[in-house]
C-alpha cells in the first residue's frame, strides 16, 4: 500500500501546465511539512506535489505561497542526474485529494472577508437554553 497524508504550507506559488495530446492539466507546487524532532524544535521536510485535472486547476486558482493544505495521495520516486553528473533520487507526492486549510480572511489570504458574509441574525426567544 502506498498512501501518504501530509499537512504543510506551500513554499512557492502553484504552476499549472498541460500534458500530452489531450492537454491534461497538472498543477505543481512545493510544501514544507514540520516533523517534530524534540520538545523544543521541529525539523522541516520539503516535498514536490503534483495535482491532476480539475483539482489541479482549482489548486492553481485558489492557492498561493504560504497557504496551508492537507494532502492525501501516494509517493512516487524519480531518478535523475544532477548538474555534476551524480545520480539522484527524488520523492514526489501525487495528490489524490487537496484540502485548503488556510481560513478565509486570514493573513496572506487575498480574498476579502466580512463577518456579516456568513452570519445571520437569529431570534433567541425559541432556543431551549
Amino acid at each position: 500500500m502506498n498512501k501518504v497524508i501530509m499537512i504543510g504550507n506551500l513554499t512557492r506559488d502553484p504552476e499549472l501546465t498541460t500534458v500530452g495530446a489531450d492537454n491534461i492539466p497538472v498543477c505543481k507546487f512545493g510544501i514544507a511539512v514540520n516533523r517534530p524532532r524534540s520538545k523544543n524544535r521541529d525539523e522541516v521536510d520539503f516535498f514536490n506535489v503534483s495535482v491532476w485535472r480539475a483539482q489541479g486547476e482549482n489548486c492553481a486558482k485558489y492557492l498561493s505561497k504560504g497557504k496551508k493544505v492537507g494532502i492525501t495521495g501516494s509517493i512516487q520516486t524519480r531518478q535523475y542526474e544532477n548538474k555534476d553528473g551524480a545520480r539522484m533520487t527524488s520523492f514526489d507526492i501525487v495528490a489524490d485529494d487537496v484540502e485548503f486549510l488556510t481560513p478565509k480572511g486570514s493573513a496572506g489570504d487575498e480574498q476579502s472577508y466580512s463577518k456579516n458574509d456568513e452570519m445571520m441574525p437569529i431570534q433567541d426567544d425559541n432556543l431551549p437554553f
